[in-house]
């Protein structure tokens, strides 16, 4: 299984647990219909995939799946909470998916690319298994492209460290501007002379910039740093040393702090339909 960089540690996935569709999947949304099959890849604690869920409606039917089982208990209790009774969860690997032949009218991943090895791979499955006429979207962050005020050079030693992390876990951080180019790579093209882009790309972010939401994104990404998984490869590997992750940490304080405080985080998104 490839290394999920970031782990599930518990600031982790008080993160993921902020995304719903309307905040991570707005590109995908028109899409949706009532009845359709949804495969959701690398679902993490379910929040998306409930609400496609919900969007597909009862008639429709959603699987969400993850390489481990570790956070697919509190994904499936959130389903019950909802009422959710059209959506399951699975352990399944993205490069083997467990299911048959355009077996799902729509396939969903975010911020999954830019954890493996071989996303290329990983889009050609994901294309085995969506139906003609069905559409495979992908999302993903570009930690390059993250922009932020005040400049502060703990945050420019953050942004170096986690795409050595990543990239030494076999990942690509700056995966927003690639997936274009994967997409190609796996075969995604469409009728060059089609009137309508296929694949489709775009591009969303997320801002943080009231009192709460630096509050919020300053605590998770100090935390992280310290804690997380991430902070466990970066000393492992020899990338960091514990005084340089609570430097860093420190340094996100510092601007969770500060009233004039702003962060965007620019995404990638790719939207291909099925021919």
């Amino acid at each position: 299984m490839p290394a999920y960089t970031h782990g599930h540690h518990a600031a982790v996935l008080r993160s993921h647990r902020s995304r719903t569709a309307a905040n991570s999947a707005a590109y995908l949304l028109p899409e949706l219909r009532p009845g359709q099959r949804v495969l959701d890849v690398g679902c993490g604690p379910g929040t998306i995939t409930a609400d496609l869920a919900g969007l597909v409606g009862p008639s429709g039917r959603v699987v969400g799946i993850e390489p481990v089982p570790e956070v697919l208990a509190e994904a499936a209790a959130l389903a019950a909470e909802r009422g959710l009774a059209n959506l399951s969860y699975e352990v399944a690997d993205v490069y083997r998916l467990p299911y048959a032949d355009a077996s799902f009218d729509v396939v969903h991943a975010h911020q999954v690319l830019q954890h493996l090895p071989d996303p290329v791979a990983a889009l050609r499955e994901m294309r085995r298994v969506t139906a003609p006429g069905g559409v495979i979207a992908v999302r993903d962050s570009d930690y390059a492209a993250m922009t932020w005020y005040p400049e502060l050079p703990e945050l420019d030693e953050w942004l170096s460290l986690y795409q050595k992390v990543a990239r030494a876990n076999g990942g690509e951080p700056d995966a927003g501007r690639r997936l274009l180019a994967w997409a190609r790579a796996a075969g995604l093209t469409g009728d060059p002379a089609a009137p309508d882009a296929n694949p489709r790309c775009s591009s969303s972010s997320w801002t943080f910039a009231t009192d709460a939401e630096r509050a919020w994104w300053s605590e998770s990404w100090a935390e992280r740093t310290v804690r997380s998984k991430t902070a466990a490869t970066a000393v492992a590997e020899g990338l960091a040393t514990p005084a340089d992750l609570e430097r860093i940490a420190a340094g996100w304080a510092r601007w969770g702090a500060d009233p004039d405080a702003w962060f965007a985080v620019l995404h990638g998104e790719l939207l291909y339909r099925v021919s």
